[in-house]
């Protein structure tokens, strides 16, 4: 009996052992350039780590293979494009890669592609998602026009029976992914729920019906992001009295005081949901005037160390990063570079005018084409901006890249692939900008590009107003430009 006890302890802590996966295929417009998976760390900061890359082929195919416990949302990106899907333990894919439609504008976020699957087995859970989402485009665009008042009710029925529907059928499902695809439809429905109709929960009600009986799915997109929704703003909607408890909790730098405080709303009762939440509102709160910043710093600290249940701590510790590093009017992460041309180089070396970091990918003919518009930046505004390009060194490149390369007229770096730069200034996608002020401090993170962005806003514009801001200073006379404070 000893035995068998013993036995049975010993089963209950052996770890889920990850399985392999492996994503092959295809990406036309990519041949000789670097494609990466990354994981999404957590749905609340929303920080991405990299899994595995691999280069592109001349054939234009490609070849990933890393490991996982569970079913995940990963992300596939190259040349600042990127596309999802979703893996399983031990699951097989081959997809298309394409570069981005040419009639989208280029963002600096980077540009969403939707994959090609080929031959995806009727058993994978993307295969399964995708064939959800194909009834659910097809109900919402043959009965979303009838959400308006005369016609709500019809609307509200129909949205009922698809309901019933849609739980008979996946009801039957019992295989490996059926737990994170029922919840992934069930908060797909969460979402519906959310159109305005006469029939619509309360917030009560919705907390009730999908959030106070079901675990926590930290991995399942579609739960954290309905749980982000819900939760958002949480602190104006509290009761007077508890928003002010709140607020002396986050002066006395006391998480347990502020979760304590939080029990009294409804909607906060479970306790994991409490402290996932108060991360959020914490999160929030950091970008409101009315709460000391470095009070939240503390708190999130604090959490990121012995939160009461273990996920949360990480998460804890992403959301501190995320609202503390490279936030404009923060310190700008140290660093020392060199090359064979330049002595060895810190931030501090670049301080006295504003630095303009260009982190470029050579590979890029949309990074290179952008190094003639640097060039008359450089001309123009050489003398109030310090205009420094930083590149991995990836072996030969060919000989008309590199013969641009050596032709840079500003300082330039090659810096070996894994260098701390890269990862202290965040530069996930090619090419990335950061502009820091003459005393070392992050102005902005990223900061816009020479070409324009989405919005149409370029880097030039801001370049113009500091060249005017440091000719007016020189002409009365004073040096204060360069103090952060102005």
């Amino acid at each position: 009996m000893r035995f068998l006890i013993l036995l049975l302890v010993i089963l209950s802590q052996v770890p889920v052992f990850a399985q392999k996966i492996r994503i092959q295929g295809i990406a036309p417009t990519y041949t000789g350039k670097t494609l990466e998976i990354l994981r999404i760390d957590d749905y609340l900061s929303d920080k991405h780590s990299v899994i595995t890359s691999s280069t592109v082929q001349e054939d234009s195919t490609f070849a990933v293979t890393f490991y996982s416990e569970d079913i995940e949302k990963v992300i596939i990106t190259s040349e600042n494009n990127w596309g999802f899907l979703y893996i399983q333990p031990g699951g097989n894919y081959e997809i298309t890669f394409p570069d981005r439609n040419p009639y989208d504008p280029v963002t600096p976020s980077g540009n969403q592609v939707e994959l090609l699957f080929l031959n995806l087995d009727s058993t994978d859970i993307n295969y399964k998602i995708l064939s959800y989402q194909r009834w659910l485009d097809y109900f919402i665009g043959s009965t979303y026009h009838l959400r308006n008042d005369k016609t709500a009710a019809s609307f509200t029925a129909q949205l009922d029976t698809f309901k019933m529907n849609v739980q008979a059928y996946y009801d039957q499902d019992s295989s490996e992914n059926s737990y994170f695809l029922k919840t992934y439809i069930r908060y797909s429905i969460a979402g519906l729920d959310n159109i305005n109709t006469i029939a619509e929960r309360n917030r009560f009600e919705k907390y009730d019906f999908y959030l106070s009986k079901y675990p926590v799915s930290y991995q399942n997109d579609l739960y954290m992001d309905y749980f982000t929704s819900f939760y958002e703003k949480t602190i104006p909607r509290l009761s007077n009295e508890v928003n002010e408890k709140f607020y002396n909790g986050v002066l006395r730098s006391s998480p347990s005081v502020i979760f304590n405080e939080l029990g009294a709303e409804y909607t906060l009762k479970n306790p994991r949901i409490r402290e996932l939440a108060m991360i959020q509102a914490l999160s929030e709160a950091y970008y409101s005037k009315e709460y000391p910043k470095t009070n939240i710093e503390t708190i999130l600290d604090s959490l990121s160390k012995n939160s009461l249940f273990q996920e949360h701590e990480k998460i804890a510790r992403n959301i501190l990063a995320r609202i503390t590093d490279l936030v404009p009017g923060s310190k700008a992460p140290s660093f020392v570079v060199s090359s064979e041309l330049d002595q060895t180089k810190t931030l501090m070396d670049f301080q006295g005018k504003h630095l303009y970091l260009h982190f470029l990918d050579p590979n890029s003919k949309e990074n290179i084409k952008e190094l003639e518009i640097i060039s008359d930046l450089n001309k123009a505004y050489g003398e109030y901006v310090q205009i420094v390009t930083i590149y991995k060194d990836q072996g030969k490149y060919s000989k008309a890249t590199q013969k641009i390369l050596d032709e840079i007229e500003w300082t330039s770096f090659s810096l070996e692939p894994d260098h701390s730069i890269f990862k202290n200034y965040q530069v996930a996608k090619f090419s990335h900008y950061v502009l820091i002020d003459a005393a070392g401090y992050i102005v902005s993170s990223p900061a816009p590009s020479p070409t324009p962005d989405g919005e149409y806003d370029t880097i030039d514009r801001t370049f113009y107003y500091l060249k005017q801001a440091v000719d007016q200073q020189k002409n009365s006379g004073n040096q204060g430009l360069y103090d952060r404070n102005h």
